[in-house]
């Protein structure tokens, strides 16, 4: 900030230095207009000139060319036309060089308080103040997303009005799982911007996971006025793709995500989707097989980023308890509870025991995935009706506090062994 001020400073001297150039050259220029005025000798020519043609009418008058009328009469012209020739070659007096001199200070002070003001209405200080605050945080060698958070909501206090400020604090609270902040961020950025179609999307997109995955009355209400202002938009196209997977339309979900991948977004984003669009054409086409070694036989496969392996059983005592072909979803999630699911994969009951490896490329919502993920909550679930919501009647198993690794990890041992009321 000093060095913007000094900037601006500098910039105000330079005008003002070229403000005074007309007053430090204002001496020089009166001499030469009052040597100028001295050798004019306009008005003498005229008079000689005069002189001249009234010589010549006396002239005719006496050889009879014209009468005594007549040499009157242009005697008088002659005489109006010199009148009128001394009355333009008549100048008002100069001033002297410090005539108006009070007028240079006075401009000067008024560029100076018309700069600030205009730089006050139209200028960026809010935003170069959260620049600097950011840029201060990340230069600390002990950095913290909680550090960075809590010093974008001071800003957030200082200029509740500058919608960059809300625009920088939405991600950092989705990312941390403070869904009920970031929606107040997005209706804040609303609010300052109007009902634009990507901020109605993100909305939508925040109450759909805060909402256990439901399109209640309020998020279809976004989806359809959003809709109306984009068909295409990625991050409603997304949406509307993990909702149609979650429901089986895996027809439906591959042709939203195909649509959010024709527009520009993040390649994190883009990833997750075209692995979303494998696993859905995999499970439309019916290929049970490949389903499967996505899920519990491809533990051995290359996969890179974060990870958990899960060596997933079944109680003894529920063995019978649901048909040997039903899914079963294996899902991380973050501790909280607050984010989409970070991974998910599915297999068949008669497949367990077995491995099942969770990854970056098992996200199935562009909002969240394994990475940066430090600690993960697992559940397993078993559905007698085949639809990924959970009801009565299914078997789970969960395990809290589970570690996610970039390396190969170590099997973590996830059993079902409860009943859902």
């Amino acid at each position: 900030m000093i060095l913007m001020w000094l900037a601006f400073a500098l910039l105000l001297l330079v005008a003002a230095w070229l403000l005074m150039i007309p007053l430090r050259r204002a001496a020089k220029v009166e001499k030469r207009q009052r040597d100028l005025e001295e050798r004019d000798d306009a008005a003498e020519q005229n008079l000689s000139v005069y002189r001249r043609r009234e010589a010549s009418l006396k002239e005719a008058r006496e050889r009879g060319d014209i009468d005594q009328q007549r040499f009157e009469e242009d005697l008088h012209e002659l005489q109006r036309s010199l009148l009128d020739d001394t009355a333009y070659l008549q100048r008002s007096p100069l001033k002297s060089a410090r005539a108006g001199r009070i007028m240079v200070p006075v401009l000067v002070a008024l560029m100076v308080i018309a700069s600030l003001v205009w730089y006050r209405w139209e200028g960026a200080e809010g935003d170069l103040a959260l620049h600097q605050a950011i840029k201060t945080v990340r230069e600390d060698p002990q950095r913290t997303p909680q550090k960075l958070m809590a010093a974008v909501e001071q800003q957030a206090q200082h200029q509740p009005e500058n919608s960059d400020v809300w625009r920088t604090l939405y991600p950092l609270y989705r990312d941390s799982g403070q869904l009920d902040k970031a929606e107040d961020a997005l209706q804040r950025l609303i609010t300052l911007e109007g009902r634009k179609s990507w901020w109605l999307a993100e909305k939508a997109q925040i109450l759909y996971f805060a909402n256990q995955r439901q399109l209640t009355p309020e998020v279809q209400g976004l989806v359809d006025e959003t809709l109306a202002m984009d068909a295409n938009e990625p991050t409603l196209m997304g949406l509307l793709g993990v909702d149609a997977f979650e429901k089986q339309q895996y027809q439906q979900a591959i042709d939203y995500w195909r649509r959010a991948l024709a527009a520009d977004i993040p390649a994190a984003i883009a990833s997750a989707m075209q692995e979303g669009i494998h696993v859905a054409q995999q499970r439309l086409d019916g290929n049970n097989t490949d389903v499967n070694n996505i899920a519990g036989n491809n533990a051995a496969a290359t996969v890179t980023g974060n990870r958990i392996a899960v060596e997933l059983s079944l109680a003894p005592e529920l063995s019978d308890s649901l048909p040997s072909d039903a899914i079963v979803f294996v899902v991380a999630r973050d501790s909280a509870g607050q984010l989409p699911p970070l991974a998910i994969q599915q297999l068949r009951l008669n497949q367990l025991p077995a491995t099942v490896m969770l990854s970056e490329a098992n996200a199935m919502s562009p909002a969240a995935s394994l990475k940066g993920s430090n600690e993960v909550r697992l559940v397993a679930r078993v559905s007698a009706s085949g639809q990924a919501q959970s009801q009565p009647g299914d078997l789970m198993g969960e395990r809290t506090g589970v570690a996610v690794s970039t390396t190969d990890p170590d099997p973590v041992a996830l059993t079902i062994d409860q009943v859902v009321e």
